[in-house]
């Protein structure tokens, strides 16, 4: 892979191995000097980028082993979110959430803090129960919630070695109902912020921050939750919003048929949750992402200054979306310790372009001490940063203990911890 799947950035690794067995894997991190690992390349940063060892974890074993005594799951770190939770339904077992892409790899996508959305549900990290690394001296090292560690491990952006397997936690199966909403006017949504965005089992607003346009709002309710219509029809007018004629896609103008079903069919949570089919591509990749999480209370006090710059982000927009996670105890996670909302960019593809308008957004976020996805754009500084996570030297630390060769920093990794380098 020379590029990331956006094409933003350009890979300058001298070697690219993908190994395909932890043994092999093990033998190139021992001898290696500069090393990343390498998921599905979802991430529009250089968190993945290396002057040194690129290393694929798609070719480690493909191992999918549901316990439903412990109701765990573990995972090989480059299996993809499709490929495995058809098996966990099939034990009667499921996630308590999955992000928009079925088709990013379960490593990458806990190692970056990426999410779904739910005011009850955690990040995609929360799941973990245990997990499997090669660290730097080319040992294999389970490191398990209990454990001093893991706070700082799961959510550790590749700097501490190369994940292995995953152990997740499990829940009882459970059904979902999709609906897409349109014309939520903005004066309806400022008004009744937290009420919408917790009015269901997982809600994405979405909406292109035009001056006078309106928000379309995809709600995903577990069958027999609280307003879950049945088989019924949904309400003809919600929030001032009326629902969508046919399938729905987030970006206007593009095909609704590569989303998840809608309507309010019924199907199983890894047919519902996601945004888009696993069947199918769900973009071109001509786009880049940045996010900001700020505490639940200070949600619609940011999305009034989001507003207040709206001229600004709208221009160079495709599409934002707004979403809910709970709060976690992991060191690095954007919903450490806090309830939050997040606020989701997607971008044209100019780099130039964008990369002032982050200025500006986080400079509007500032007051609510908004933190940025580790995997995707941002321009902040780690003196910033480190004023946001209160674990900050504690990672660093961690990093240090675990990796003091320095072999899994990259140019990243240094010009956000350059206490560990």
């Amino acid at each position: 892979m020379a590029t990331n799947w956006a094409g933003n950035i350009a890979f300058r690794a001298a070697r690219l191995h993908t190994p395909g067995s932890v043994a092999r894997l093990r033998e190139i991190v021992a001898a290696g000097q500069a090393i990343r690992a390498l998921g599905t390349g979802h991430s529009f940063n250089a968190i993945a980028d290396t002057h040194g060892d690129l290393v694929s974890v798609a070719g480690l074993p493909r191992t999918v082993e549901v316990d439903p005594a412990a109701a765990t799951v573990t995972v090989g770190a480059g299996l993809r979110f499709a490929e495995f939770t058809g098996a966990v339904h099939e034990a009667g077992l499921a996630l308590h959430n999955l992000g928009s892409l079925p088709h990013i790899s379960v490593a990458g996508a806990c190692s970056t803090g990426t999410h779904g959305s739910g005011t009850a549900n955690g990040t995609l990290a929360s799941a973990v129960r245990a997990l499997e690394i090669v660290t730097a001296d080319g040992e294999l090292r389970w490191i398990a919630r209990g454990d001093a560690d893991f706070p700082g491990a799961v959510i550790a952006l590749g700097a501490l070695g190369v994940v292995t397997r995953l152990t997740l936690g499990l829940v009882p199966a459970y059904e979902i109902r999709q609906w897409v909403y349109e014309g939520l006017p903005y004066e309806r949504l400022r008004e009744g912020f937290d009420a919408i965005l917790s009015a269901a089992y997982s809600v994405s607003v979405f909406t292109d921050w035009r001056p006078g346009a309106t928000a379309q709002v995809w709600l995903k309710r577990r069958t027999g939750d609280p307003g879950d219509p049945g088989d019924g029809p949904a309400p003809e007018s919600w929030h001032g919003a009326v629902p969508a004629e046919g399938p729905r896609h987030p970006v206007p103008g593009e095909d609704g048929a590569t989303c998840t079903r809608q309507s309010g069919v019924p199907g199983p949570w890894h047919e519902r949750l996601p945004h888009f089919r696993a069947e199918y591509v769900p973009s071109s990749g001509d786009e880049l992402q940045s996010e900001y999480f700020v505490a639940r209370e200070d949600g619609p006090a940011a999305f009034d200054a989001l507003t207040r710059i709206a001229e600004r982000i709208a221009p160079v927009l495709q599409i934002g979306e707004i979403r809910t996670i709970a709060a976690d105890d992991l060191w690095l996670s954007p919903a450490y310790g806090r309830a939050t909302v997040a606020f989701h960019f997607t971008w044209i593809p100019d780099t130039g372009a964008v990369t002032p308008v982050l200025a500006a957004i986080e400079d509007a976020l500032a007051p609510f001490d908004a933190r940025p996805h580790w995997g995707k754009l941002f321009v902040m500084g780690h003196e910033r940063l480190r004023e946001l996570y209160d674990h900050y030297a504690d990672f660093e630390a961690l990093t240090a203990k675990l990796d003091p060769r320095g072999v899994f920093r990259n140019d990243l990794v240094d010009r956000y911890f350059p206490g560990t380098g």
